[in-house]
Order: C-alpha cells, then sequence, then structure tokens
C-alpha cells in the first residue's frame, strides 16, 4: 500500500511540476488528483488503472462533476503514460454532461456574520487558526476573490490601494480596491499573523505554519456550514466557497443606484473588479439573483406596456 502510494505520487508530482512550469494554477486539479491518488493506492493499484479512475469519477455528484473528474484523471493519465506505458488512459465519454451551472447559494449579512463568529471557536488553542479562517471569510465575502486567490496572498500583495491579485485564472493580475472597513479587519489580522514565527510569508498559514491549502479550507468550512446549521431550509442549494463570490457580486449591481435602469454600465467595472476574461461570465450573475431577475421582468413589462397601443 505505502509503495503504491509513493509510485503514484511521484507521477502526480512531476505531472504537476510540468504543468506549473508551463504557467498552469491547477488548484482545484491538484486537490481532485491528490484524492484520485489516495483512492486508487486505497484500491492497491501502483498504476492508474482506468477501471480505477472510472470508479473515483464516479463518486461525483452530478453527471458535470462526473465528467470533469474523469478529463482531469485522463489528462493526468496521458502524461504519465507517455514515460511508463503501465499507466492506464481512462476511455472519453464514459459521462457526458452539457455544462450547467449549480444554482448559487446566496448568504444573507447574517450567515456571513454567524460563519466568521463560528470560525471564532475553531482550535487548537494557542494558534491563528481560529483568526485565519474568520478574517478568510469575511475578506471572500467583502472582495468577491476566488478562494485560490486568497489563499495565494502574500505581505507583498498588500498596497496602501488595495490587495494586488497575481497570476489569475487567466494569467492575469489586478488591483482590488479594499473598502475602508475591510481594510481595518485585515490590519487587526495582520498584527497577529506577523507575530507567528516562520519564514513563510503567505498572508493564510495552515496549523503546520505553511501555505493553507484547498486540502485544509474545505473540510473546514463544511464543518462551519454544519455548525451554523447552513442551509437553513429543505430544497436550498448548498452552500459553498465560491457562492462568497456570487454573493458579493449579485450584491454589488443590486446596491448600485442605477444599476438596474442601466445594468450595461456597470458590467464592464464588475468584470474587470472579478478578474473576468469575458462578459458573459459576469452577466450569468444577473440569472442568480431572484432579486435582480424581478427587476428585470419589472421593466420588460413595463417596456411591453409602453409599446402597447
Amino acid at each position: 500500500m505505502a509503495g503504491s502510494d509513493i509510485m503514484l505520487k511521484d507521477a502526480l508530482d512531476t505531472y504537476l511540476a510540468v504543468r506549473h512550469a508551463a504557467g498552469f494554477a491547477l488548484v482545484d486539479d491538484e486537490h481532485r488528483l491528490r484524492g484520485f491518488v489516495r483512492f486508487a493506492s486505497a484500491q492497491g493499484d501502483t498504476v492508474i488503472v482506468a477501471a480505477t479512475a472510472i470508479a473515483w469519477a464516479g463518486q461525483g455528484r452530478s453527471e458535470s462533476q462526473r465528467s470533469n473528474r474523469l478529463k482531469m484523471v485522463i489528462r493526468f493519465a496521458r502524461f504519465a503514460h507517455a514515460t511508463d506505458g503501465r499507466h492506464e488512459i481512462p476511455p472519453q465519454g464514459v459521462y457526458c454532461a452539457r455544462r450547467q451551472r449549480p444554482t448559487p447559494y446566496l448568504y444573507t449579512e447574517n450567515e456571513i456574520q454567524a460563519l466568521m463568529a463560528q470560525a471564532l471557536h475553531l482550535g487548537p488553542p494557542g494558534t491563528l487558526r481560529a483568526q485565519t479562517y474568520s478574517t478568510l471569510i469575511g475578506l471572500l465575502a467583502a472582495t468577491g476573490l476566488r478562494i485560490s486567490e486568497a489563499i495565494s496572498l502574500h505581505f507583498q500583495d498588500i498596497s496602501a490601494d488595495g490587495l494586488v491579485i497575481r497570476n489569475t485564472k487567466f494569467k492575469k493580475s489586478r488591483l482590488v480596491p479594499l473598502h475602508s472597513t475591510t481594510q481595518a479587519a485585515l490590519e487587526r489580522y495582520l498584527v497577529e499573523r506577523r507575530r507567528v514565527a516562520t519564514n513563510d510569508d503567505h498572508m493564510f498559514l495552515s496549523t503546520q505554519l505553511g501555505p493553507l491549502s484547498l486540502d485544509a479550507v474545505y473540510p473546514t468550512f463544511h464543518k462551519l456550514l454544519s455548525a451554523c446549521g447552513l442551509p437553513r431550509q429543505a430544497g436550498q442549494p448548498r452552500p459553498r466557497l465560491i457562492d462568497f463570490r456570487h454573493t458579493f457580486a449579485s450584491n454589488a449591481l443590486i446596491a448600485c443606484p442605477h444599476a438596474r435602469d442601466h445594468i450595461g454600465s456597470h458590467m464592464l467595472a464588475l468584470m474587470t473588479y472579478l478578474g473576468h476574461a469575458v462578459p458573459s461570465s459576469t452577466y450569468w450573475y444577473l440569472e442568480s439573483s431572484p432579486r435582480l431577475m424581478e427587476d428585470i421582468v419589472d421593466v420588460c413589462e413595463r417596456l411591453f406596456e409602453e409599446q402597447t397601443p
């Protein structure tokens, strides 16, 4: 078991190192593929086995997730097979799904505050873990950052004008201005963070004093959701970290004084702020908020009435 784990882990480490060197971030791929290696090693596999890959991918909650998980392994398998023919390349098309965006969960202000407060109860005592997660949740909610962008922040990325987000999802950097209250909360956290004796200059650290990883963030966040009783109503979508981003974008559009009458004039600014590569990614937030959809319907009805003789 240990030998198979080492062999597959080494193959994955090599694959990730080459892709990183080519400029790919692969944050989600790395998280998922390390889970695949653990799964395959538990089966006793010493190389990538197509049947194991299909079984692991099949654990996804939706057809789209199952398809994406298998595609990740296929890319990894092709790379590994080039140097070791024993690695099997899983077939394509086992899981086929048209990409469908999951319904976002839009957090209320009270829910965000509850999650931040619950995070302050995290242990172990004498560590910065509680403040780290409370501040991280607050930052995601206040800025709409991607989780990968937030956990990649370094001290040097903090400026008087805001946060410098480097090498983002689309290989671009951008400046994210901060509200004065967010800036003040971040500065309070940084006072405690700078007292931690470590050479690592990431803003958010793990309990091992290294960079905070998605492998640590996701299970911790799910525990916080359970402790806060979210979601509160049956039938609601499961809250995700990315939904802080959806909530931020939807609220930004709702809060703009003229946004609902002249929504196009604000889209370019929001697109730049969020780091979107194409306008369609930003326009999708119009669909994610019932409040915005109601306003769009009202405007359409008024327009129809005005043009009806």
